[in-house]
């Protein structure tokens, strides 16, 4: 039986492929970088080459380096933690604007 390789496009058209899956950890021969993640999961394409899955708001929650493969994980955000960001960014945005240090 053949294993499944995935692709992971990412918001801003990076693609990582040729990905193992291991559970719900992606493996990657190729070095993978947790920046490559930072404000760009937000929607993020998953891929087995016959079936894609779209995510709208991701996150990474886990990256390692196991015996020269890297394995990380993506995890989908909560309402209550959009609920949460967006509120965070609404205070920060009134703050700013009222000239008030948080």
């Amino acid at each position: 039986m053949e294993e499944k390789t995935y692709t992971i496009t990412l918001a801003d058209g990076t693609i990582i492929d040729n990905l193992r899956l291991n559970g719900n950890n992606y493996i990657s021969s190729r070095e993978i970088v947790e920046s490559a993640f930072l404000d760009n999961c937000s929607p993020v394409v998953i891929s087995d080459g016959e079936n894609e899955e779209f995510h709208e708001n991701m996150e990474l929650a886990n990256i390692s380096n196991y015996n020269g493969e890297y394995w990380f994980v993506l995890r989908d955000l909560s309402k209550n933690e959009l609920e949460r960001i967006k509120m965070q960014a609404d205070i920060e945005y009134i703050a700013m604007m009222s000239d008030i240090e948080l």
